[in-house]
Formats: C-alpha cells, sequence, structure tokens
C-alpha cells in the first residue's frame, strides 16, 4: 500500500469522527421532534393542548411573510440589548470596585448579596410605581438581572490574581495603574466573559417575563396573545423563536470571548518587564 492510499483511510476516519461529534448536540432534539411528531400522529396529544409540528411551521412562515415576527423581534432586541448594556456596564464598574478595594466590598456586597435575592417579578410592582409601565420599566428590570451575574463574576475575576503576581508586581515597581491594566484585567477576562454570557442569558429570560406581564409588542406579547387566543401554534412559534435567538446570542458571545482570549498579548509579568 503507498503512502497516499495509507493515508485516505485514516482521512476518512477523522472526518467521519468530526461529523458524528457535529451531528451529535442535535441527536436530542431530533430525537424530540420525533417524539412530537409521532405523538400528533397517533393521537396521543390534543392538538389543542400541543399542535402538530407542520401546524407550528406554517405559522412561522406567515408571521415571517407578513412581517409580524421581525417588527416584535426588533422590539424585544432593541429592549434586551439595550438593559443588558446598561446592567452590563453598572455590573462591571461594582465588580471592578469591589475588587480592588477591601473597603468598598465590605460597604457594598452584604446589601447586594441580600437585594440579589429578590426575583425579577417581585420588583415589578416597585418600579411601576416608579416608573409607568411604559418601556423604562422593562430596561430597569432586564438591567438589573444583567447586573448580578456580571457583578459578581467581576469580582471574582479581579480577587483571582495569584498573589505571588502581585508580590513580582511590587518587585519590579509596577503601579497601581500598571498592575490592574497589564496583570488583574488580562487574567480576569475569561471570568469577566462569563458574567458577560450568564447576564445576557438572565437578561433574555427577565425580557420574556416582562413581556408577558407588561408589553403590546415583542415575543413575549406574542406568547400571551397565542395563549389569550388558545393558538397554541402562535404560543409554540413564538417560544422557538424566543430559543433560537438565545441561542445565537450566546454562541455569538463564546465566539467573541474565544477570539479575544486567543489573540491578547501575553500579560506575563515577566514579559512586560
Amino acid at each position: 500500500m503507498t503512502p497516499a492510499s495509507a493515508r485516505a483511510p485514516r482521512t476518512a476516519g477523522r472526518l467521519l469522527r468530526r461529523l458524528g461529534d457535529g451531528a451529535l448536540p442535535w441527536l436530542l432534539p431530533a430525537a424530540l421532534l420525533a417524539l412530537w411528531q409521532t405523538g400528533a400522529d397517533r393521537g396521543w396529544i390534543s392538538p389543542q393542548v400541543l399542535p402538530p409540528p407542520r401546524f407550528v411551521l406554517e405559522t412561522l412562515l406567515d408571521l415571517f411573510g407578513s412581517g409580524e415576527l421581525w417588527l416584535n423581534v426588533e422590539a424585544s432586541l432593541r429592549r434586551v440589548l439595550l438593559g443588558f448594556a446598561a446592567g452590563s456596564l453598572l455590573g462591571l464598574l461594582l465588580g471592578c470596585a469591589m475588587g480592588l478595594s477591601r473597603r468598598i466590598e465590605s460597604y457594598l456586597l452584604p446589601t447586594f448579596n441580600a437585594l440579589v435575592q429578590i426575583p425579577v417579578l417581585a420588583w415589578l410592582p416597585f418600579v411601576l410605581l416608579l416608573a409607568g409601565i411604559g418601556e423604562p420599566l422593562k430596561y430597569i428590570l432586564i438591567a438589573k438581572a444583567a447586573l448580578v451575574p456580571v457583578t459578581l463574576n467581576t469580582l471574582q475575576g479581579f480577587r483571582q490574581t495569584p498573589a505571588a503576581f502581585r508580590e513580582v508586581a511590587q518587585v519590579y515597581g509596577y503601579t497601581r495603574r500598571q498592575e490592574v491594566l497589564e496583570i488583574i484585567a488580562p487574567l480576569a477576562i475569561p471570568t469577566l466573559f462569563t458574567g458577560l454570557r450568564l447576564g445576557f442569558t438572565k437578561a433574555w429570560l427577565s425580557l420574556v417575563v416582562v413581556e408577558l406581564v407588561a408589553s403590546s409588542e415583542g415575543l413575549g406579547y406574542l406568547i400571551v396573545y397565542g395563549r389569550q387566543l388558545f393558538q397554541l401554534d402562535l404560543v409554540m412559534a413564538a417560544v422557538i423563536v424566543v430559543g433560537a435567538i438565545g441561542y445565537l446570542i450566546d454562541k455569538l458571545l463564546n465566539l467573541a470571548e474565544s477570539r479575544i482570549v486567543c489573540d491578547r498579548p501575553a500579560s506575563t509579568i515577566g514579559v512586560n518587564a
């Protein structure tokens, strides 16, 4: 057997393994879809309770063709992105302040930990009195949901720098600013991105909850509207869109994290010194 012919089976084997690894995450969704379709075909579940996949697909196409889907998606994305940006910025500032100062942490962290135990819906009546039922209500509650994981992960990231790194920085005469920018912050980047991903997840979930309670547009509104009219195909279509958009944005954040972590320059003290 020639070397080229010997490499061919190995190349084919690697290709099959890659294809298998790529298909593995889709096995469970495919099995659930097949079970859903089988249950609908055999009448295990009433169509009024769980519509067949074909009905849900037709509803999705109708929403897409009429433009109604994009209007509601745009409203939801605008709310979640603005609320997430505000909550993340405030969370980064709070986490940095507490991570760099034990005194600030001792002042803020106990109260912060007490307040974060209150769920978003419990804040709804209070924020409703302050901001009314308009868009500010949604932005505030979404920002609060994103604030918690971003703050806590930022605090953790800034506190995980090994003590030996700080000691060597003192030996090399690093200023406090140099220590933060060249040692603490680069080492905290993976934890910061974990906080941002968790913050977006919480913000996205809170968005749907807020739109379920007080909204006249958005994906959460579509779910409520479909439930009120007992159009379960509309409810399922909106739920699928919510899951798909959340999944895609989480993947984008994961990709950005991978790029930044891989491309950031070495931040070891020996190199910078």
